[in-house]
């Protein structure tokens, strides 16, 4: 396994991980937590698609950081 598939096996599993407690409603997709771990997750994963200079995913996460990014602008603009 490469860094660069490191890298992008924790992006991933981050991304995963909320999704999972999500769908077990441990967490609410509004929560900061929620929408820490989908920035961060994807902020990761995109850097490991930069590495790969892979453009299809890096579109995709790069875009799933800023929404989640957005999200916790919101969530923090409400409290």
């Amino acid at each position: 396994m490469t860094q660069t598939d490191l890298v992008g096996f924790i992006g991933v599993t981050i991304l995963l991980v909320a999704f999972f407690l999500n769908l077990t409603n441990k967490i609410k997709k509004d929560s900061a937590t929620y929408l820490t771990m989908n920035f961060i997750g994807a902020g990761t994963a995109c850097f490991a698609s930069i590495l790969m200079n892979y453009l299809p995913f890096i579109i995709l996460e790069g875009c799933w950081a800023i929404v989640s990014a957005f999200g916790i602008f919101i969530y923090f603009k409400h409290k």
